[in-house]
């Protein structure tokens, strides 16, 4: 069973094989604010003003690095759009992995301890 504190505990690790449609479900149930937009899971910050926006940016930056999983990121001065998947899953057509839940979990922790 996929929960927030589940996701919180783990770390990314290598894949070649997609989220099934049961587990995605489970865990936008668990992840609030993210949806599955074509493939990719989505969610976008709002922020007050640019310094703010850059600072997420950076605190995000060690979740990132650390689990070497790379989102899109599109930041313009009050938001930052967070887009993840994973290319190596399903013989690299893409798509979304246990990964980019994992990630999107810890990101939002970051968003609510330091940014609300």
């Amino acid at each position: 069973m996929i929960t927030r504190e589940s996701l919180l505990k783990e770390a990314c690790r290598h894949l070649t094989q997609a989220a099934s449609v049961d587990e995605i479900a489970a865990a936008l149930a668990v992840l609030n604010d993210w949806a599955n937009d074509d493939g990719k899971l989505v969610r976008l910050f709002r922020f007050s003003d640019y310094h703010q926006t850059l600072a997420f940016v950076n605190a995000i930056a060690e979740i990132i690095h650390k689990e070497d999983h790379h989102p899109e990121l599109v930041v313009d001065y009050s938001r930052c759009e967070v887009r993840y998947g994973t290319h190596s899953v399903n013989e690299r057509k893409g798509g979304l992995s246990v990964n980019d839940f994992i990630c999107a979990a810890k990101i939002d922790a970051v968003f609510d301890h330091s940014f609300q």
